[in-house]
């Protein structure tokens, strides 16, 4: 099974925005990912997950295998309730931020919950969660850019094959992404099991408006499709609380 840990190509850090007023020890936040539904595969048609591939059909007897997904993710940051904005200077006084990269995340694409990694993070309320999908740039740490040289200029990777023809589709998407819980994630000294699940919804990443499926190939620089699949990456990915690791946002 093609499973590949997260890259990480510095030490995982935690840093402030600015200097944080929280006391007490920290806790701990993980932070996972999933493609979809975990399990066996689901009664109705159009989606088939497995241990080494996602297998996606549609109406016309298109078929479409993702043996392989690749995403490049950077500033990975919590925000407190009483934050309004962390993005203004100077930067406010309780903004926690943790870092882990740039990093190369390989999707597992069984379906699975895959917890990345852990982070301590200041005792407070965090109220949303942001995130960069980021191309590999030139600025990127030298051992990263030596680690990952291939993916230069590219934020995603997909390998696979389209009614049997093999592809490989990449592009070059910068896109922040930014998600608010519905009740506040409570971090203290004795949170353990905080977890916040990062969903990349690939099912939906090829599909035009009327759910068939779109030969990848032609997403690719310049492609007919490079403008309808990037969207669909942007509006198809969800971040939320999820406690219990099922790859469900928690009820409130």
């Amino acid at each position: 099974m093609k499973r590949i840990a997260l890259t990480l190509v510095a030490a995982l850090l935690v840093a402030a925005c600015s200097d944080s007023t929280a006391p007490g020890q920290p806790g701990t936040v993980s932070l996972s990912f999933t493609t979809g539904s975990a399990g066996p595969a689901p009664a109705a048609p159009g989606l088939f997950l497995s241990a080494a591939a996602i297998d996606l059909t549609d109406g016309s007897s298109n078929t479409l295998t993702l043996d392989r997904v690749e995403v490049v993710l950077r500033e990975i940051e919590l925000q407190r309730v009483e934050v309004v904005d962390c993005d203004v200077e100077p930067e406010p006084d309780g903004c926690e931020k943790f870092e882990a990269g740039p990093l190369v995340l390989d999707l597992v694409l069984d379906g699975q919950v895959e917890q990345k990694f852990a982070i301590p993070v200041d005792p407070g309320m965090y109220d949303e969660i942001e995130f960069e999908i980021h191309k590999v740039t030139g600025d990127d740490p030298a051992a990263f850019l030596s680690a990952h040289s291939d993916l230069m200029d590219k934020s995603i990777r997909v390998q696979g094959s389209f009614n049997g023809q093999p592809f490989t589709y990449e592009n070059d998407l910068d896109v922040e992404q930014e998600f608010d819980f519905p009740t506040p994630l409570i971090v203290d000294e004795t949170t353990s099991s905080a977890n916040v699940t990062v969903l990349l919804d690939v099912d939906a990443w090829f599909r035009d408006g009327s759910g068939n499926l779109v030969n990848p190939q032609d997403g690719n620089k310049g492609g007919q499709h490079e403008s309808l699949i990037k969207e669909n990456i942007k509006q198809s990915t969800e971040a939320f609380e999820d406690h219990d690791s099922d790859g469900e946002p928690d009820i409130s």
